[in-house]
This record gives structure tokens, sequence and C-alpha cells, in this order.
């Protein structure tokens, strides 16, 4: 699996430079849009394979985990309102509920994210440095795999 990543969403887009969409107009006036594709969400997997996010993700309860996949659909409708920079390329989105949840990501370009991790805002500091780790993991293994074809 090239570069150890995987979609997690394959319908979650997001907007890159702005609305893309295709339009029709009814009879009775109502304009419908399609709204196109702009935006992966990935997961970053580690050397051995091991998906951070994903073992984070499976042990949110029910209503958890809906509220996070909630936010990364919204990312991928290009939603970024509830995502700073917390440095070293690597990106927080804050999910208003619970314990304060958190989802950290990269960026490759405007149309690639690549889930790193989540956390609590009571483990704020320790999640953002396994995130910039990862990230820093993933940006040398992509270099690698490039320098070796």
């Amino acid at each position: 699996m090239p570069l150890h990543e995987r979609e997690i969403l394959p319908l979650a887009r997001t907007f890159a430079t702005g609305l893309k969409a295709r339009g029709n107009v009814l009879d009775n006036g109502i304009i419908y849009v399609t709204i196109t594709t702009m935006v992966e969400i990935r997961e970053y997997l580690g050397r051995a394979g091991r998906n951070p996010f994903r073992q984070w993700f499976d042990s949110l309860d029910s209503e958890a985990s809906r509220k996070v996949t909630t936010s990364l659909y919204r990312m991928g409708l290009g939603n970024l309102s509830n995502v700073k920079s917390v440095g070293a390329g690597v990106y927080e989105c804050k999910v208003n509920f619970g314990p304060g949840y958190r989802v950290y990501f990269g960026k490759e370009g405007e149309q690639i994210v690549i889930l790193l991790g989540g956390g609590t805002k009571q483990r704020q500091q320790d999640s953002i440095r396994l995130a910039m780790e990862r990230w820093q993991d993933y940006e040398r293994r992509k270099r690698e795999q490039k320098e070796g074809e």
C-alpha cells in the first residue's frame, strides 16, 4: 500500500479554492446544485502497519464517534472553522463535544488530509507531540519512497 495510508471516508471531500458545482434550475425556480469532489481524507499508518487514528476512533463511544465523524465530514466539505495549526505542519480540529475531543492531521497540498490521531483537551500536549512525530515520519517515508523510484 503506497505511503502506508488508507482512505477513511471516501465520500468526505472539501473545497480547495472555492465552490465548484453543477447546477440546474427546475421549472419551479428552485436551483439544485451538485458539489464536486475536492479533498481526500486518509489515515496515517506507522511502519508496522499500526493505525493510531483508527485505534483512538474505535475506542470512542457511539455518540462521540458520531460527533467526530461529523467533524471529519465537515472538514471534507471545506468547513475548517474548528481547525487551527499547532505547528510543524500539523493541524488540530476541535470537536465541541464531551471532554473536548481533538483530531490531528497533516495536509498534503490542499487536496489530501492525513489523519494522524486523536485525543482530548486534557491530553492535548501529548497528542500534539505524537501527531508531530507521526507527521515527520510520514514525510520522511514519502521522501524515501520518492528517492527510491
